[in-house]
Formats: structure tokens, sequence, C-alpha cells
């Protein structure tokens, strides 16, 4: 077994004041971001979305940020994934930026539902035509023998779409969070970490207040 436990470090990039807070979170999340993404680290947008089954187990898996507004953030799934079908029956989900890189995260708790079919052809056609081919090819978390079944389903598709535009997927889609909690955290020196969460309560962003780390 490899000895974890002494795999130690030290967060030194920083803090958080209450001073640096915006009223509205998404101007610090967009502000973090665009840091994040000028590290050069990799995948910035890759966020890791919590699920619950039937039973409570939770389920959680990265995907990558597609798209967002002031209320809600944006992902595109196979339809029949286990993510899918999870949110279908219960539709509260967690969302999580771990960017290591700048010792921050940032969580985003809320609810998921299903945009409109119009949006989804809209960013469909707007992905690489090999994404597109991607989607149809693969139904997402159902078990297959071996990765060949996939290369040679993918190669069958290419020629079938080789001509004209691709159709855009019964089974494939986007979910919007409309999430109601925010919580940034940003590592510290002798782990006293700043944490500050947003709660939206009748339509409004309270003042933030300070967790203990």
């Amino acid at each position: 077994m490899i000895d974890v436990a002494d795999l130690r470090r030290s967060y030194q990039q920083g803090g958080l004041d209450e001073k640096d807070l915006p009223a509205h979170p998404m101007d610090l999340f967009e502000k973090w971001l665009q840091q994040a993404i000028d590290s050069k680290m990799y995948d910035p947008k890759g966020v890791v979305v919590s699920t619950v089954d039937q039973s409570g187990q939770p389920y959680s898996r990265m995907v990558l940020l597609k798209d967002y507004t002031r209320e809600e953030l944006i992902f595109y799934t196979n339809l029949g994934s286990r993510k899918a079908e999870q949110i279908k029956g219960n539709p509260k989900i967690c969302m999580l930026f771990p960017w290591y890189m700048l010792e921050r995260q940032v969580m985003f708790i809320g609810e998921a539902h299903r945009q409109s079919p119009l949006q989804d052809l809209k960013y469909f056609h707007s992905r690489p035509r090999g994404s597109q081919i991607g989607a149809w090819t693969s139904h997402q978390s159902h078990l297959i023998s071996a990765r060949g079944v996939l290369e040679g389903k993918f190669l069958e598709l290419k020629e079938k779409f080789k001509n004209g535009e691709i159709p855009l997927p019964s089974f494939w889609g986007g979910y919007r969070v409309k999430f109601t909690k925010v919580e940034f955290w940003q590592g510290r020196e002798n782990r006293l970490h700043d944490r500050f969460i947003y709660d939206l309560e009748d339509g409004v962003w309270q003042t933030p207040k300070r967790l203990a780390p």
C-alpha cells in the first residue's frame, strides 16, 4: 500500500477575504474561471457532477461545462446514461470545480432540468464532426464486450453520415442546473482555509457567510 498520510503540502497561493466578495456569486466565479484559464491548467471547465440513485447511493463523474448564465450551468450528456437516469429520479445535483493548481474549488448546489430540443440542436451542430458521430456511437454507461465494438460502430456511422448534416440523436441533450447555493474555497496556510457560501433566498442572493474550514 502507498503511504498517503505523509503526502503533505502547504497552501500559500493567496487568500479570500470578505472585502473581495461581490454581491453576486457568478462575478467571483467568472473571475476565478478566467484565472484558471490563464493559468494554463488542464481542462479548467472540467467539473465533477454528483447525483444519487434511488437508494441514495451517490455517484460522481467529470463532465465539461459547456455554457453558463447568471442563474444556470449547462452540460450535455447521453440521455440514457447513469447520470441522466438518476437526474430523472432526483434532480438535486452538486457540481464541483477542482482547481488544484490555484488551491481553489467552487461548489454549486441546485437542481438539473432538461433544456429545449432547439437548444440541444444548436449546440450539437456547433460540435466537431467527430464528436457528433461519437454521440451517436456510444450508449453511455451500458456494458460493452470490447473497445473494438465502439470503434467499429464509429466507422460504420462515419460512413453512414459522410454526406450532409449529422442529425441530432434523440438520446442526447443538455441539462441546465439552476443553482441556489455556491461555495468558494481557497486553500490557506496551516489548514486555516477560507470558505464562503452564497445562498439564494426568494430570488435574491444573500450576503455571503464565512464557514469554518
